[in-house]
């Protein structure tokens, strides 16, 4: 498969982003969403941005248990994130760590290793990676 990276010019570039189908979410399923997000941190602590990322296991946990909460949401699943954390607010969330144009594609290319072997039809894959794409540019912030 594909997974093309938009270039983005830099940071407060915000394109509109359109949210996953839901059917991705109910092909893979949230054990499915689950094992995909916990897989794709597993690759972020082994590159180059590895430092962004919590280095206590325990820590990583509970980063991974966000993140695919979060993603279960925005796929149309069980609102995990906001009950768990309150509204998402990415772009605040993300403000501490130091995110630019680089980070960003090596982030993708993470993401489409992970998404890779996940079984679901691949117009479904490509309208998550879309999504990825273009919400990703949204946290540059460097």
């Amino acid at each position: 498969m594909n997974y093309a990276i938009t270039p983005i010019p830099g940071p407060g570039i915000k394109p509109p982003v359109t949210k996953p189908d839901p059917a991705f979410l109910q092909t893979i399923g949230e054990a499915g969403m689950r094992s995909l997000i916990s897989r794709f941190y597993d690759l972020l602590v082994q590159s180059k941005i590895k430092h962004l990322f919590p280095d206590k296991p325990d820590e990583l946990e509970e980063a991974k248990r966000n993140s695919a909460d979060f993603f279960i949401q925005i796929c149309g699943g069980h609102p995990y994130f906001n009950e768990r954390r309150g509204a998402p607010m990415m772009g605040k969330r993300h403000q501490p760590f130091a995110i630019d144009a680089r980070a960003r594609v090596i982030w993708l290319q993470q993401f489409a290793l992970a998404l890779e072997p996940v079984e679901a039809p691949e117009h479904l894959k490509q309208g998550f990676w879309r999504y990825l794409d273009i919400f990703s540019a949204w946290m540059i912030n460097r």
